[in-house]
């Protein structure tokens, strides 16, 4: 059945001037319709960008859009709120920081290596003397670790200290070390790992990027790591989506990076083309059928080869007397052995759809702009490189704080006039993440709920900024 040609949606590839593009018409074959393409030109090309997506009646947009953009994209997408853009903003928060993922992963208690983010720095330079060693200092901005080049081991406070004023890293975005066997790249497609692959480092070396000397393996990607990565894609409610994940010396698994900006075989977007075109058109178009572990038999394919090879197709197992086919293979799955096609219906690939609510607005969620270094006066650091000049309210930078749904609740029932009638119409009126922001960037606003007067409000504003006082050494992530 699905939809017939009329019926589709109007297709257009979002594509940049000087950035790669990830997807093109080949990757959706056998879309009837014409597929359009907009192309951003940078500067003040916003306004045209709009008016050529509105003049082609485009239903949805697709295609990754850069950090230096994000925020732009952001505006545009307000601008076009009855287009589709796949990844969706809120999808595409993870692309643009590290401090990005770092706050995804908290919001949805996801593991992360103990993170610490500064925007003050004479506070962070009291806690890096007093912390223990080593730590992980990382460029947050961007999506990736550009190959590990801006990812830095440090053993002290002097390294540390040197590396900084070397550096200008902003914000000071740091993690505890944590020892590991190796980190896991896994990449998914409506939710389903579709690939994944070991990244070691070199013998006594602790980078396992493959620039830096780091080696490859696809055999044997335990189930705690496929889990998580599952588990981080639904959070982020992705259509196509990698995590790396470290696999600690302690047997945990915890979130290195996520994104949906990431390098992928040619076939992989083949299939994530063919995934769309099936979500998309309702069920015309066949879904695409990748058997959980096919990377272990791919990878026996010469790498060379495998680069350049398109439209890898798998048929879907029908039981068989001479137990030849792929899919009858047996696989260690928890604590037991099943069938491989079995694990289909474990790690299944959902149909994802798109949500009408703005999870990450910029307004409360770009700290990057809002506490730019310029606006420090005694600071001669320069500010973060963006495509277009934010306009910052200027207050001093201050730390984030982290904290619980229950902390935030029982923290609130502790101010005298305040019990749970007037909980309940503060957590009506804003979620977590919004209460949170509004605490530590407007907490008069909380004057608007009927029955909290200004007095209220007052004992509310010191108890929270007694709170983070007490928390002002750091931010961190359990």
């Amino acid at each position: 059945m699905g939809l017939s040609n009329k019926q589709l949606p109007k297709l257009g590839f979002l594509y940049m001037d000087y950035v790669l593009r990830f997807f093109d018409h080949s990757n959706f074959k056998g879309w009837p319709n014409k597929i359009e393409t907009v192309t951003y030109h940078w500067g003040k090309d916003k306004d045209r960008f709009i008016k050529e997506v509105k003049k082609k009646k485009i239903d949805v947009l697709i295609g990754n859009i850069p950090a230096t953009a994000y925020e732009t994209f952001r505006e545009i997408a307000r601008e076009l709120p009855h287009v589709r853009f796949i990844p969706s903003l809120d999808t595409q928060f993870s692309n643009k920081s590290k401090e990005n993922v770092t706050r995804f992963a908290w919001k949805y208690n996801l593991p992360i290596p103990k993170t610490y983010i500064y925007y003050n720095r004479p506070n962070a330079d009291k806690f890096l003397k007093k912390t223990e060693y080593p730590k992980i200092v990382k460029k947050s901005y961007g999506p990736s670790n550009y190959g590990g080049y801006f990812v830095h081991k440090v053993d002290s406070y002097s390294e540390a200290k040197e590396l900084y004023d070397n550096k200008k890293y902003h914000p000071m975005y740091f993690q505890d070390f944590v020892p590991m066997e190796a980190d896991i790249r896994v990449m998914l497609i409506g939710h389903k790992p579709v690939c994944a692959f070991w990244r070691r480092p070199p013998e006594g070396e602790w980078l396992t990027n493959t620039s830096q000397g780091g080696s490859m393996d696809y055999m044997n990607v335990p189930k705690s790591v496929l889990d998580l990565a599952v588990r981080t894609s639904k959070a982020a409610n992705a259509e196509y989506w990698a995590c790396d994940i470290a696999y600690g010396k302690d047997g945990k698994v915890r979130i290195l990076e996520c994104a949906t900006a990431f390098a992928a075989f040619p076939y992989i977007r083949d299939w994530i083309g063919q995934y769309l075109m099936w979500s998309l058109s309702e069920g015309r178009f066949r879904k695409p059928h990748t058997p959980m572990f096919n990377w272990e038999e791919l990878s026996k394919i010469d790498s060379s080869l495998l680069r350049t090879m398109r439209h890898i197709t798998f048929g879907k197992y029908s039981q068989s007397s001479d137990d030849t086919y792929f899919g009858t293979k047996r696989k260690m799955y928890g604590k037991g052995e099943v069938y491989l096609h079995e694990l289909d219906e474990v790690y299944k690939m959902f149909d994802v759809k798109e949500r009408t609510f703005e999870e990450w607005p910029s307004e409360k969620w770009n700290y990057q702009d809002r506490f730019a270094l310029k606006n420090i006066k005694s600071m001669k650091v320069p500010a973060l490189k963006t495509e277009e000049a934010p306009e910052v309210s200027g207050d001093e930078a201050t730390e984030v704080i982290n904290i619980s749904d229950e902390e935030l609740e029982q923290l609130l029932l502790s101010i005298k006039g305040i019990g749970k009638k007037k909980l309940s119409k503060i957590l009506t009126r804003f979620n977590h993440t919004e209460l949170v922001n509004t605490l530590d960037i407007e907490p008069r606003v909380l004057g608007d709920i009927k029955s909290i007067d200004s007095k209220l409000v007052k004992r509310i504003i010191e108890t929270w900024n007694s709170y983070k006082e007490s928390q002002k050494d750091s931010i961190v992530a359990q």
